[in-house]
């Protein structure tokens, strides 16, 4: 029998501690060893029991959790899924967090409602799995588990291929665990005339504008997050918001982007399934697709409609993955043309693009 992951859920908030330690334990991977209520609560009972994966608020009294973390990070790295109320105004603080090596950060609402908690309850199980994989460096239980929703919620399936190709290319990314680290690296390398880049990285509300900013500043391309009817243009790479779709559109030779609600898509929202079937309808032969790091299995279906469509497409290898999972399950559909460290993606990229 599988060894459950231990968990240790650090949160002022007793109702928090209580609502995420049954959605945790809902999943009969996961083991919840301990709650604590303030970082040096935690320290005391990481004395008595180390955890695989632990939770962490950001705002708490005493000692908030980005410095918590710092100092677990030099003294004694555990993977930690951050579970925090994130305002605009925070979202460099978050940034900060996983430059400290946090795995993923999770948005909780400042009042719990059963929506989200039906929404979210399989997503924070799966980032608690997602990082107990993790080698750092030295939900309520619902009645109802929400359907696994497909694309054809958002956009119906590619029916014509009959798209011309050109010699303008677009490249479409999707990425989730350990994606921002790989897609700064990314754009890093890319030239100020570039080819127009779409991104969805599973990210929360109000924290990817600041994610775009960061990046922006240390890039020769313009990174932006997306508004709705935003060109794809040359040297300049745009980022779904948070928790909304993302999609590719095409109106003669120009590309542009469309920002739309809509439910979760392979539990996710913005999702990477979504963007990839959009550019396998919109941009077809002209498309190149890239899947990165990430938990689970959203974008796998749309690359394999992508390569249907004649695009040309990248998954990262699993030697420079966080999680090897996402471009795992695009490579077993056979929707992949190359598995490429993230160090190479780049040059391929130029290469097919001319």
């Amino acid at each position: 029998m599988k060894k459950k992951i231990k968990v240790l859920i650090i949160d002022d908030s007793a109702v928090v501690r209580q609502t995420l330690k049954e959605v945790l334990e809902s999943d009969p991977s996961i083991e919840v060893i301990d709650t604590a209520k303030d970082p040096f609560d935690a320290a005391e009972k990481l004395k008595k029991q180390v955890p695989d994966v632990i939770t962490l608020d950001i705002e708490m009294p005493r000692m908030d959790g980005i410095t918590f973390l710092r100092k677990l990070m030099e003294q004694h790295p555990i993977p930690v899924v951050i579970c925090s109320s994130l305002a605009v105004e925070g979202a460099e603080t978050t940034l900060k967090a996983l430059e400290l090596g946090v795995v993923e950060i999770i948005t909780k609402p400042r009042v719990g409602t059963k929506k989200f908690f039906e929404e979210s309850s399989i997503l924070v199980c799966d980032s608690v799995k997602a990082a107990a994989e993790v080698k750092v460096k030295k939900i309520t239980p619902v009645l109802r588990v929400p359907p696994k929703l497909t694309a054809d919620v958002i956009m119906p399936p590619v029916k014509s291929r009959s798209m011309i190709e050109t010699t303008e290319k677009v490249v479409v990314l999707g990425a989730s665990t350990g994606g921002t680290e790989a897609i700064r690296v990314f754009l890093e390398a890319m030239p100020a005339d570039t080819p127009g880049i779409v991104i969805v990285q599973h990210m929360p509300e109000n924290f990817t504008h600041a994610f775009a900013a960061r990046i922006d500043s240390g890039c020769r391309i313009t990174v932006k997050e997306a508004e709705n009817n935003d060109t794809v243009l040359r040297g300049r790479a745009l980022i779904a918001p948070g928790n909304r779709h993302l999609m590719l559109k095409r109106s003669g030779a120009r590309y542009y982007v469309e920002v739309r609600d809509g439910p979760l898509v392979s539990r996710h929202r913005p999702s990477v399934d979504v963007l990839f079937r959009s550019a396998a309808r919109y941009a077809g032969k002209n498309a190149v697709g890239i899947i990165m790091t990430g938990m689970g299995d959203d974008g796998a279906k749309g690359m394999l409609e992508m390569k249907q469509e004649g695009a040309y497409n990248i998954a990262q290898d699993e030697r420079t993955c966080v999680v090897f999972g996402m471009p795992k399950e695009a490579i077993k559909l056979s929707a992949v043309d190359r598995v490429l460290p993230l160090e190479a993606i780049a040059p391929e990229i130029l290469r097919i693009c001319g």
